[in-house]
């Protein structure tokens, strides 16, 4: 199927990893249409991305817009993407993780079922699995630790599932990814962000720190998205339901960035283990 024909939505167009994907999207030789759902219909993408009014946890909302806009493709990034935010409102977390990644995979089923659909998972999903210490394939245990990561697993196995009975679809397990616009909720851009506070006289020369100990395999989400893209481009390819992990396969410790960012820093800045960002790892 040649580019330009692709009409693509996006759920949680909005968000970190959708407004690179929308990017990424615009970059194909010849420019897709991209629909962006978001959670008020206001376009967060300037005038080039046209947008749509989309809870994806309103199942008849769902199955309006997709009859609607009929997507050749639909991304389903809409999540609560943030492990001590999902934990800290679990109903809500399963009511969006999973529920709505429900409405939109039957929506699809009943209103468009030539659409291809791209779940993006996590490889919070592998939770336990990883206290193996070795390197982890599509086939491991999904054995998740938090409410993020069960509610992720839960809705990854709904959609392997209903690939089984014709649902076109892939799942996308991305490892952590970070990079411009993130926001403070998550490691690397909470260290950046204390550090620019305390050379700005903003803050005092403390950074709050959680576990610094925890290996991770870190993506640049740019590279995610390429991944997205190239995904699109291969999807008639690959099995039905089959699973991608999107990996570096290089963990690095979480210290080893703070170093980073301090040796950048002509401050002298003390680091302090905050017990209330400390997490089951």
């Amino acid at each position: 199927m040649p580019s330009s024909s692709f009409r693509i939505l996006i759920t949680g167009g909005e968000g970190f990893v959708g407004r690179h994907l929308v990017r990424a999207l615009q970059n194909l030789p010849e420019a897709p249409e991209i629909i962006v759902g978001t959670s008020n219909g206001v376009p967060p993408h300037g005038d080039t991305a046209r947008s749509v009014a989309l809870d994806v946890t309103d199942a008849e909302r769902v199955r309006r817009v997709i009859a609607a806009e009929r997507p050749t493709h639909l991304f389903h990034l809409a999540a609560i993407s943030t492990v001590a935010v999902a934990q800290k409102n679990i109903r809500r977390t399963w009511e969006i993780n999973f529920g709505g990644t429900l409405n939109i995979a039957i929506g699809l089923s009943e209103a468009a079922p030539d659409c291809r659909l791209f779940y993006c998972s996590s490889a919070e999903v592998y939770g336990v699995s990883f206290q193996a210490g070795k390197p982890l394939d599509e086939n491991a245990l999904l054995d998740p630790i938090s409410a993020y990561g069960a509610s992720k697993a839960a809705a990854d196995i709904l959609v392997g599932q209903m690939a089984r009975h014709g649902l076109r679809a892939i799942r996308l397990r991305p490892f952590n990814h970070t990079g411009p616009g993130q926001s403070e909720q998550f490691v690397v851009p909470a260290f950046a962000s204390q550090i620019v506070r305390i050379e700005r006289g903003e803050q005092d020369p403390v950074i709050n720190v959680g576990s610094l100990s925890s290996r991770r395999d870190f993506l640049d989400v740019r590279d995610v998205v390429d991944a997205y893209v190239r995904a699109i481009l291969r999807f008639d390819e690959l099995p039905p339901g089959c699973v991608i992990n999107v990996a570096s396969g290089n963990a690095i410790r979480i210290r080893e960035i703070l170093d980073t960012f301090l040796s950048l820093s002509n401050k002298k800045i003390d680091v302090v283990e905050n017990k209330e960002l400390l997490r089951t790892s």
